[in-house]
């Protein structure tokens, strides 16, 4: 049996937002910038929000973990 042709992919795969060392959310490429998805409860404020660059998404990630001083690491 032929297994049928794929092509891969020409999307970007999501890239990990860590700070402190802990991963609190990803960013997607869209095509009016990077989408931000939150994995972790302190950032959930942001989750959705389009950065116009990945840096934007750190910056803005680690700004709202800094003030709650929190990374959630007691909710898993």
């Amino acid at each position: 049996m032929q297994q049928p042709k794929f092509s891969k992919s020409t999307a970007q795969r999501p890239i990990v937002i860590e700070v402190s060392g802990e991963p609190l959310g990803v960013v997607v490429p869209e095509a009016e910038g990077f989408k931000f998805l939150a994995v972790k409860f302190p950032v959930f404020g942001i989750d959705g929000h389009t950065f116009d660059t990945v840096e934007e998404a750190r910056v803005a990630a680690s700004e709202i973990a800094g003030k709650t001083g929190d990374f959630g690491d007691d909710l898993l």
